[in-house]
C-alpha cells in the first residue's frame, strides 16, 4: 500500500513539472510567479501551490528554469548558444552584448541583466531569434567585474546611507552600511568599493574607501573623475623616492658612450605651458650641401629600467593623462619636468634619429643611437608661428629651412592617401581656482605641422628600420615580416560604414567616391576643406572621425591607413607613452645584434597600452565637459545659436557655436507640436506641423539647466528665434536603420 502512494505521488510530481515546463514553454520570453503558474495549470490546493514554488526553485537550480527579478521566472530554452562578451548598458538599463563570436551585438532586456553592470564580462545564452527581430539573450553569469569602485555622492540617515554613483552608466546606488562610511557625511563625493551583492538584494553593498570632498570644488572633481576612469591620481611614497634618487647630473662616462650633438644648433617647439619636453631639434649645413637633422628624443629608457618600481609604475599607467586644468603624468615630476625634460642650457641624454636630407626633403641617410644634447632655445608654438610668419627672431634661419622641408614632406605624405583630420580642440581659459572664464579654440598652424612633420619622419623611420625586411627594403617588394616589434597601426576603414557616411554627406549635398583606397582619402580630404566655415562642418568632421577605424598598439603590422604609411611607431614621447621606452628598448637591442624573446608579453602590454590610451582620452572629454557644464551654469536664460549635432529618441543635442558647449533639447519641452525621432532620416519630426530638425541645422536655443553632478546641459528651443531655419519635409536619400550609428 505504500509503495502504490509513494508511486502516485511520483506520478502527481511528474506530471505536474510536466505541467510547469509546458507552461513556461507556451511563454517562453514572459515572466510569471508562482501564483500565475498555479492559477494557470489549475492548482487551488494551498499545500499543492507551495510544491509549485518548491518546484520553480528547483528547476532554478537544475538550471531549466531563470530567476532575473526576485519571485519571477522565465524558461531557459535548453541547448541554446551561449557566448562570452562585454556588456554596454544603455542608459535605460538595458543593454547589449558585444563578443567577437558574433556578427551583431546581442540585446539584452533591463529584467535579464542579472545584475550586470556597464562594461562586465558575462557569459549571456541566446534565445531562439523570432522572424523580423534582433537577437536577444540573458545574462546567466557574471565571469568579471569590470568595475568595483565608483565615484558618488553619499545620502545618510540616522540608520543608513547609500552612494549614488555619478555615472549614468551604474544606475543602481551602492548601500553602506553606516560603520562603513570612514568619516564620510552626507553630501560628501566619495569613492565606494563594491563589496557583496547579495543574491535577491536589489542594492549591491559597499564601503567607503576615500572621501574626495564637497561637490563643486574643482580639485574634487577633477580627482573624481581620475577615480572614476580607476586612473591614479598620484605616486605612491616608494615610487617618488625611486625617482628622486636618480641625479640631473650626467657621468662623463655615460657622455663618452653616446654621440655629441651639444655643439649643433638644437632647439624646442612646445606649448607655451608645457614643462615636459620630449623632443628637440637639430640643424646643420653638411659640407656637401644637404641638411643634416637630429629628431632627438628624452632617453627614458635608461633611467626606467626593467624590472625597477619605475618600470611597474610607468607600465601599470601607460600614458600620461591631459585633463582639462591639468597633466596626471606617467612618470613622477623628478623624472617628466626634471632628469628627461630636454629644458634649454642644460645636458640631456636623448635617443635620436638623425636624417640626412637635401632640399627637396628627400632622406638620403639616416643613422640611430644613443646621444647628448644641449637645447639652445626654447620655442612657444607661438613663438615659431611668428618667425615662419615674419621672417625674423631668433634661429630663423633655421626655422624657415626646416618648415619649407615641412611642407615638402607633408605635401608628398597626402600625395600618397594620407587623411588631414584638423579636429578643433576646446580650450579654457581658468582662473586660480579652476573656473572658467572663457572658452578658446587650439588651432594647428605651421609651427605645430613643422614639428608634427620630423615627428612622423623619425617614428616612420624607426619602424622602418626594425619591421621592413632586408628584401623590401632592396626591392620594394613583399617578403616575411621582420623581428617582434611594438606597431602604431590603423586599420582601413569599413566599406559599410564608408558608404553610410558618403549617404549621411550627401544631405548637405557633398558627393564623396570612395571606389578605391586612393579616392577614400582624396574625397574625405577634399571635403574636410569644403566644410570648412559651415554649420555641418563639426557634424561631418566628427562623424568622418567616427568612420574611420581606432588606431592602437600592437606587434601584428597592418600599417596606419590614416598617415598611408606601411611601417609605423611611437618613437618621440617616451616621457608620456609607454609605448615609446617600449621602442628605445626594442631597437637598442635589435641594434646591438640581440634578439628579443617574449613575443606574447610585448602584445599584451600593447593592449594594455591601448586600453589605457582610450581610458585616458574618455577622461579627458569628461573634464572638458564638466567644465563646458560649469562655464554655462550661470548663463541660464541666455540664447546662443547652436547647431543640432546629433538625435536621438529622447531628443536632440545641439553644440552652441561660439564655445562648442553641446546639451540637449528634450522632445518633451518642445511644446509647439509633439515631435517624434524618424531613425531612418536620422531627424526629429513634428506630428502636424511636419517641421523636421536635422543633423546639421543651426537653430536658437537658451540654456535651461546645467547638472554639474550629471555633466549635462539641458537646452530649450528659443520661441521667438528668427534665425533658425530648420528643414522642410523631403524626400531625400534615407540612412539605413543601425544601432547608435551616427546619432551623434
Amino acid at each position: 500500500m505504500a509503495k502504490k502512494a509513494k508511486k502516485h505521488k511520483e506520478q502527481q510530481q511528474q506530471l505536474l513539472l510536466e505541467s510547469v515546463i509546458q507552461y513556461f514553454k507556451s511563454e517562453p520570453r514572459a515572466l510569471h510567479n508562482y501564483k500565475q503558474v498555479c492559477s494557470a495549470i489549475g492548482v487551488e490546493d494551498s499545500i499543492d501551490r507551495l510544491n509549485v514554488l518548491e518546484l520553480l526553485e528547483a528547476l532554478v537550480v537544475s538550471g531549466q528554469l531563470s530567476e532575473p527579478e526576485p519571485g519571477r521566472f522565465r524558461y531557459i530554452q535548453m541547448g541554446n548558444t551561449t557566448v562570452e562578451g562585454k556588456i554596454d548598458i544603455t542608459t535605460k538599463g538595458a543593454g547589449y552584448l558585444v563578443s567577437p563570436e558574433l556578427p551583431e551585438d546581442i540585446y539584452i532586456r533591463e529584467t535579464d541583466m542579472l545584475n550586470a553592470l556597464n562594461g562586465d564580462l558575462v557569459k549571456v545564452k541566446l534565445f531562439a531569434r523570432r522572424r523580423g527581430r534582433k537577437q536577444e539573450g540573458e545574462v546567466i553569469e557574471i565571469v568579471e567585474r569590470a568595475k568595483t569602485e565608483f565615484v558618488g555622492i553619499v545620502q545618510s540617515s540616522a540608520k543608513f546611507a547609500f552612494v549614488v554613483p555619478d555615472s549614468n552608466k551604474m544606475p543602481i546606488d551602492i548601500f553602506v552600511p553606516l560603520q562603513d562610511l570612514n568619516g564620510a557625511k552626507d553630501g560628501d563625493k566619495v569613492l565606494v568599493k563594491m563589496i557583496d551583492w547579495p543574491e535577491h538584494a536589489k542594492n549591491p553593498f559597499g564601503e567607503i574607501k576615500r572621501v574626495l570632498g564637497r561637490p563643486g570644488d574643482n580639485n574634487v572633481e577633477m580627482n573624481a573623475i581620475m577615480l572614476d576612469y580607476n586612473l591614479p591620481m598620484d605616486f605612491p611614497a616608494e615610487v617618488e623616492q625611486a625617482a628622486e634618487k636618480i641625479p640631473m647630473e650626467i657621468p662623463e662616462s655615460e657622455i663618452q658612450k653616446r654621440r655629441d650633438f651639444r655643439n649643433i644648433t638644437t632647439f624646442t617647439i612646445d606649448p607655451a605651458d608645457a614643462k615636459d619636453f620630449d623632443d628637440a631639434l637639430s640643424i646643420q649645413k653638411l659640407e656637401n650641401g644637404n641638411w643634416e637633422i637630429g629628431v632627438h628624443i628624452a632617453d627614458v629608457s635608461h633611467y626606467v629600467v626593467p624590472d625597477s618600481i619605475l618600470e611597474e609604475e610607468a607600465y601599470n599607467r601607460a600614458t600620461s593623462v591631459y585633463l582639462v586644468d591639468r597633466v596626471v603624468p606617467m612618470l613622477p615630476e623628478h623624472l617628466s619636468n626634471g632628469v628627461c625634460s630636454l629644458r634649454p642650457d642644460e645636458d640631456k641624454l636623448t635617443y635620436s634619429a638623425v636624417f640626412e636630407m637635401n632640399d627637396e626633403a628627400e632622406v638620403l641617410n639616416q643613422w640611430f643611437g644613443r646621444t647628448v644634447i644641449r637645447s639652445q632655445r626654447r620655442f612657444a608654438y607661438e613663438d615659431a608661428q611668428a618667425i615662419i610668419e615674419t621672417g625674423e627672431g631668433d634661429l630663423k634661419d633655421e626655422i624657415l629651412t626646416m618648415n619649407a622641408l615641412a611642407r615638402l614632406m607633408r605635401a608628398r605624405r597626402y600625395q600618397r592617401g594620407a587623411i588631414a583630420f584638423d579636429k578643433v580642440e576646446v580650450k579654457f581659459r581658468l582662473d586660480k581656482n579652476g573656473k572658467p572664464l572663457g572658452v578658446y579654440f587650439k588651432v594647428q598652424k605651421e609651427a605645430n605641422e613643422l614639428i608634427e612633420e620630423f615627428m612622423l619622419l623619425a617614428n616612420r623611420s624607426v619602424a622602418e628600420f626594425i619591421g621592413m625586411p632586408k628584401e623590401e627594403k632592396k626591392k620594394g617588394g613583399k617578403s616575411i615580416p621582420g623581428k617582434p616589434f611594438v606597431y602604431r597601426v590603423h586599420d582601413k576603414p569599413d566599406p559599410e560604414k564608408l558608404s553610410d557616411f558618403a549617404r549621411f554627406a550627401s544631405q548637405f549635398g557633398y558627393r564623396l567616391k570612395f571606389a578605391s583606397e586612393q579616392q577614400v582619402s582624396s574625397s574625405l580630404n577634399q571635403l574636410m576643406k569644403d566644410v570648412k566655415g559651415k554649420g555641418e562642418q563639426n557634424v561631418i568632421e566628427t562623424l568622418a572621425i567616427r568612420t574611420m577605424a581606432k588606431a592602437v598598439y600592437t606587434t601584428n603590422n597592418i600599417g596606419h591607413y590614416g598617415l598611408a604609411f606601411k611601417y609605423y611607431t611611437h618613437f618621440t614621447s617616451p616621457i608620456r607613452r609607454y609605448p615609446d621606452v617600449m621602442v628605445h628598448r626594442l631597437l637598442d637591442a635589435y641594434m646591438q645584434g640581440k634578439n628579443w624573446e617574449g613575443e606574447s608579453q610585448l602584445e599584451m602590454r600593447c593592449k594594455h597600452s591601448s586600453d589605457m590610451e582610450k581610458l585616458a582620452a574618455e577622461a579627458e572629454r569628461s573634464s572638458v565637459k564638466y567644465k563646458q557644464v560649469e562655464f554655462l551654469k550661470d548663463k541660464i536664460g541666455e540664447v546662443f545659436k547652436g547647431v543640432i549635432s546629433g538625435v536621438t529618441e529622447w531628443g536632440m543635442f545641439v553644440e552652441i557655436i561660439e564655445n562648442k558647449c553641446e546639451g540637449l533639447v528634450r522632445l518633451r519641452d518642445m511644446q509647439d507640436d509633439f515631435y517624434s525621432f524618424d531613425e531612418e532620416s536620422y531627424s526629429i519630426v513634428g506630428k502636424r506641423n511636419r517641421k523636421r530638425y536635422r543633423l546639421g541645422d543651426e537653430i536658437m536655443i537658451k540654456v535651461k539647466r546645467a547638472d554639474l553632478v550629471k555633466k549635462q546641459l539641458d537646452f530649450a528651443l528659443f520661441e521667438d528665434d528668427l534665425y533658425s531655419s530648420p528643414r522642410p519635409m523631403s524626400e531625400g536619400s534615407k540612412l539605413p536603420n543601425k544601432r547608435n550609428k551616427y546619432k551623434r
